[in-house]
């Protein structure tokens, strides 16, 4: 059985969630070695930013479940 990218997506963004320092977290997510987006977040004000790599569209989460689908569908395409 395929391991669940949904997951493996949720374990990163809780592991920037749960950091002990004060800075603020950023990750990047890839695909086929591409990276399609950076996810930021900034515990002081608990808001993840996503910003798309090709587009530099940004979007700001306070929900880590919408941000997971946003960044599992980046990696999809």
């Amino acid at each position: 059985m395929k391991s669940s990218q949904l997951a493996a997506i949720i374990k990163r963004l809780n592991a920037m969630v749960e950091s002990s320092d004060n800075e603020v977290q950023v990750r990047r997510f890839e695909r086929e070695g591409q990276e399609r987006c950076i996810v930021t977040f900034d515990g002081n004000n608990e808001m993840f930013e996503l910003t798309e790599t090709g587009s530099q569209e940004v979007y700001q989460f306070d929900d880590i479940d919408l941000v997971t689908l946003e960044i599992f569908e980046l990696l999809q395409d």
